[in-house]
């Protein structure tokens, strides 16, 4: 068999592994490292992934901006923030963390990023939700699109990187198209020979390992 359709059968096993629960359960790929050092700037990969097929979960996408921006983010019905509103969250503890589980990716107008980085930083940082700066002439219709298929790949305080690829609705084939991505980019930015294994599952579901 060869490696497209060994991953493809691990996706499938994951899928049918995973019991059945009242929520549409996402799938997740874990990629485990080997020699790499977590306190170097080398061992560790941090980076922004647009997987080739859009899972059917869509994320939550926040927007904070002005002017045009902040018009045409509203008429697409996402939760904006402009300069007067970030700045009234100030000292709201409790309502930056609202925001913060709330949006899923927060994206800034690069102008306001300063401000949205003191203001909503401490809350989304720790949930691994940094403050993602865009041009001011960006065209937010299509950033949006774009970033409904996106994914942080990145190390924390383990050897491994862990993304979501897909949910449990979508076909073997697709899932297995997003892991392609997700494993390409941990391999351009730490080598192929750092990953030591390569795990599939669904939310509530056992691991199953992809053979390499």
């Amino acid at each position: 068999m060869s490696a497209d359709g060994r991953l493809v059968e691990a996706v499938r096993r994951a899928l049918e592994l995973g019991k059945p629960r009242n929520f549409k359960q996402s799938v997740d790929v874990i990629v485990v490292l080997k020699d790499v050092d977590l306190r170097s700037p080398e061992g560790r990969i941090r980076e922004i992934v647009y997987l080739p097929k859009k899972p059917n979960k869509e994320p939550t996408i926040c927007v904070v901006a002005q002017g045009d921006m902040e018009v045409k983010a509203r008429e697409l019905g996402l939760t904006v923030l402009n300069r007067d509103e970030l700045q009234k969250l100030r000292g709201n503890k409790k309502a930056v963390k609202k925001l913060a589980k709330k949006c899923d990716w927060v994206l800034v107008m690069a102008p306001l990023m300063g401000l949205a980085g003191g203001i909503l930083g401490p809350a989304l940082g720790p949930r691994g939700k940094a403050p993602t700066p865009i041009p001011p002439n960006a065209d937010i219709a299509a950033l949006v699109e774009k970033f409904k298929k996106a994914v942080w790949v990145r190390t924390r305080n383990q050897p491994q990187v862990m993304a979501r690829v897909g949910t449990e609705d979508m076909t073997p084939e697709d899932i297995a198209e997003n892991i392609k991505a997700v494993v390409s980019a941990v391999e351009n930015k730490l080598g192929a020979n750092k990953i030591a294994k390569i795990y599939v599952k669904k939310t509530m579901g056992p691991p199953v390992q992809v053979t390499l």
